[in-house]
């Protein structure tokens, strides 16, 4: 008798916790509920956790059904080019760098530009495009600007390897959620224009040594990817890349470059962070036609740099600044709309 009650109760304590976990299922933001049972975790990270994310140890998936498909997308991210690069051993779509070159250490560096809130904020709507964008248009969208390349076949065995990426990532996030640490680090606008010419002085002390003091960055031994990246010429990302907004580049720089930079230990002031942007982004690269990006032209960041503009400043001024008194016109703008 004894020994029924006990058999039942621990087939009651089963159920429950079947049930009980079940509410911590993060479902992907393609609205695809049905998630692998290798994937289902605790949410460790929601709206007011104070701590900066960490992505799940890789080592988490030895054993899994999932491991082969979430580790292919890990490289694509740190090796795109070996993949869909000029020398591409799937297709020939992009120019020689990585997604990795963008989103430091495979999407997970703190403030590198990580992937540790994709999956639990998308699908979104994004004032770029004017609608609600899935994750697969977001990394076309990486491809054809920051890789200057043509978009990825959203069913290809790679699309979904990266999509088992940035899910795996974020397994541990909860829907809704930017967790800290993700995108860049703020950094005020300066009081005065980001100075080409001062970043240039900057560039040759502390950046040519990797990316050369004419930008074409150094090659990998295999000649099938970049160790260091170009960052302009024709091999670069183009002008419709997010980086070439110079508040994203000198945040990117600030908590990053040199080599070994953290949020925790920045290498660079903000004056040289910012004009370092400025040089880089006043160099040739390649050009996107993008006629259908900001089809409410208010809603342009204030250092979008090519019109038009619904505040009356010229491109030069939104493109280097000074960015204070555009922000101050923009603020007028809108409170005379109420």
């Amino acid at each position: 008798m004894y020994l029924v009650i006990l058999l039942i109760g621990v087939i009651l304590f089963f159920i429950y916790q079947i049930f009980n976990e079940s509410g911590n299922i993060n479902p992907w933001p393609e609205g695809d509920n049905n998630i692998p049972l290798e994937l289902v975790t605790e949410t460790n990270f929601n709206k007011e956790s104070a701590a900066f994310w960490q992505p799940s140890s890789i080592e988490s998936l030895k054993g899994s059904a999932l491991e082969a498909q979430i580790l292919y997308g890990k490289d694509l991210i740190a090796h795109t080019a070996k993949y869909l690069g000029p020398k591409g051993s799937v297709a020939v779509i992009s120019n020689g760098m990585n997604c990795q070159n963008c989103h430091l250490e495979a999407g997970t560096k703190i403030f590198g530009n990580n992937y540790g809130s994709v999956a639990a904020t998308f699908p979104k709507f994004r004032d770029r495009s004017g609608s609600v964008e899935s994750v697969y248009k977001r990394v076309n969208d990486c491809i054809e600007r920051s890789l200057n390349g043509t978009a990825l076949d959203t069913a290809s065995a790679e699309m979904q390897a990266i999509k088992a990426y940035f899910i795996f990532l974020g397994k541990n996030v909860e829907k809704g959620t930017k967790v800290k640490g993700s995108g860049f680090r703020d950094l005020p606008f300066p009081e005065h224009a980001a100075d080409p010419a001062e970043g240039k002085i900057v560039y040759a002390a502390k950046c040519a040594s990797c990316h050369m003091l004419n930008g074409e960055g150094i090659m990998a031994a295999s000649k099938d990817e970049y160790t260091y990246p170009p960052l302009w010429g024709r091999n670069s990302f183009n002008d419709a890349a997010g980086l070439y907004r110079i508040s994203n580049f000198a945040k990117y720089i600030k908590t990053n470059m040199p080599l070994g930079a953290t949020h925790l230990s920045t290498q660079l002031t903000d004056n040289e962070a910012w004009n370092i942007a400025a040089f880089v982004n006043s160099q040739p690269r390649p050009h996107k036609q993008t006629p259908f990006d900001w089809p409410d032209i208010s809603k342009k960041p204030l250092d979008h740099p090519f019109g038009p503009y619904h505040d009356g400043f010229t491109e030069r001024q939104h493109k280097y600044g000074p960015f204070k008194p555009i922000a101050e016109a923009r603020k007028r703008i809108s409170e005379n709309k109420k």
